[in-house]
């Protein structure tokens, strides 16, 4: 059964935001009041949202204005976030720790936005599709490029932004002309450790930052130690790390740790080529995770086709290439309907994928808030699994631990035993199907002998008694999944549980 040490509570990831979470300014207070219930399923961290000062009162903090502002200074248009003022933060990281929760920040360090004044810039223009083709000579400009920040007058940081610590933009302000502009002057260029998606990917949106550039590197270094401490992280989320200097981030993570300890990295780099994401994380030495999107790619083209072989859903994955550095999603906030990367999972298929990544050994499960509370906004939906994903993620906090099993003999019903450990013995066995109803022979082992197991989900309401060589023919709905313990196992009175997905009431 293992090594005879503790074995440590699974932990899971909540993604704590969706994209069209009301603009009042509440959401820090919504979770602050969800956190009993969050902890009470086994969340143990929350992916914050982007909390610095975005360029209006309703911006999700992607266009982001100033890393400093919390909340806390009346600038553009509002002294709190989107999201809430810097005491409503400061309130929800003392309440967490008091659960034990941990909290990851949503790092925007690609880019700024909203400048406070323009400034002039010789430029040239550079082909949409290839960075690197330059089509035009060089040219004055006149672009959004000064950052004064002056509601926060110089608190916590002095360095002001000109067009120097930029190393490219997309407006012309002069002719109201937009392309993509890249700064000219000594030791300008884009960043050479970026990926090469169109030629190079330095550029994104707004105001790009140059990492090249000192004081851009001083600040941005000295805000990430500052923020730990001053919120009382333990991780963060970087957005769109590829399109930023590599080099920079392996510093940037370096320095933080060094001076606040270890914390938890996860980047964004969203493509379908797990090699890709491989060979980034093999240049940051394996310090990071990133988000599995190629799996979340197989979730969603195997919801839409009739038939569609189960046994391939780790195919070309990052769980399957790097389990340890996989961070395991089904939706996010890029990803859900309406958005830049929609990636729809169809909803009969979500119970499915949300089992694969809780209930599974491999990967650190990352559920979406949308799908346990629901999605406001022009293309709402009500929180998906049937309401059942609280029940999924208790089920991994108590049941799936120690070894696995594979049963992935048939292409659309497949299962998986986890066999427990010394001090976590129940174990689970776990099956599911994309098309009609689905049984499958699983052995849980002859420890269990004699005992009556049933599904966590009553989903499949029926008894399954393990017979004397510790095998169960386990069953599941058609088009869904079953999650089998023993009926008298430890915590099994806490199904279903009544976790109130209404948030907003």
């Amino acid at each position: 059964m293992g090594d005879q040490g503790v074995t440590p509570e699974n932990s899971t990831m909540l993604q704590g935001f969706e994209w069209n979470c009301p603009t009042d300014q509440k959401h820090y207070k919504r979770l602050v009041h969800e956190l009993p219930a969050l902890k009470n399923i086994g969340v143990g961290a929350i992916w914050l949202p982007p909390g610095c000062k975005a360029s209006g009162p309703e911006g999700n903090g992607y266009d982001i204005y100033d890393v400093y502002d919390l909340g806390e200074f009346d600038q553009k248009g509002s002294i709190g976030t989107k999201w809430g003022s810097k005491d409503d933060l400061l309130t929800l990281s003392q309440k967490a720790k008091e659960q034990g929760v941990k909290l990851y920040w949503d790092a925007v360090l690609n880019h700024k936005a909203a400048a406070d004044r323009k400034e002039k810039v010789k430029v040239v223009e550079v082909d949409q599709n290839d960075r690197n083709k330059v089509i035009s000579d060089p040219y004055e400009i006149v672009a959004w490029l000064g950052f004064d920040f002056p509601g926060r007058n110089e608190k916590y940081s002095k360095l002001k932004y000109h067009w120097y610590h930029f190393s490219g933009t997309d407006y012309d302000a002069g002719n109201d002309r937009n392309a993509i502009f890249k700064i000219q002057g000594e030791d300008k260029g884009w960043s050479e450790s970026v990926d090469d998606e169109q030629g190079n990917a330095d550029f994104l949106m707004f105001a790009d930052l140059d990492y090249s550039h000192p004081e851009v590197i001083d600040d941005v270094k000295n805000w990430g130690k500052w923020i730990v401490k001053e919120v009382g992280l333990s991780g963060f989320r970087l957005d769109a790390v590829q399109h930023f200097s590599q080099r920079f981030t392996r510093e940037l993570v370096d320095e933080i740790n060094e001076e606040c300890g270890e914390q938890f990295y996860v980047g964004e780099f969203w493509t379908g080529d797990a090699g890709a994401l491989c060979d980034w994380l093999d240049e940051m030495d394996n310090k990071f995770s990133l988000y599995d999107s190629p799996l979340l790619n197989n979730f969603s083209s195997m919801s839409k086709q009739e038939s569609a072989d189960l046994r391939k859903v780790f195919d070309g994955t990052l769980v399957k290439a790097k389990p340890v550095n996989a961070v395991t999603v089904v939706q996010n906030h890029d990803t859900q309907k309406g958005q830049t990367v929609e990636t729809p999972v169809e909803g009969f298929f979500k119970p499915l994928a949300y089992s694969i990544i809780l209930l599974r050994s491999q990967g650190y499960p990352c559920i979406f808030y949308g799908d346990l509370y629901g999605t406001q906004g022009e293309h709402a939906e009500p929180p998906s699994c049937g309401d059942k994903l609280a029940d999924i993620t208790l089920a991994r906090t108590l049941y799936a631990y120690g070894d696995q099993d594979d049963y992935f003999d048939n292409p659309n019903c497949i299962g998986w035993v986890r066999r427990g450990t010394h001090d976590r013995a129940d174990g689970l066995a776990c099956i599911m199907s994309n098309t009609s109803p689905g049984e499958i022979q699983m052995h849980v082992g002859p420890e269990h002998k004699g005992e009556v197991w049933t599904d966590v989900l009553n989903w499949q309401q029926e008894e399954v008694e393990i017979d004397g060589e510790g095998n169960g023919l386990f069953r599941c709905p058609g088009m869904s999944v079953s999650i089998w313990v023993k009926k008298d196992a430890q915590g099994r009175d806490r199904f279903p549980v009544q976790f109130d997905s209404d948030i907003y009431k």
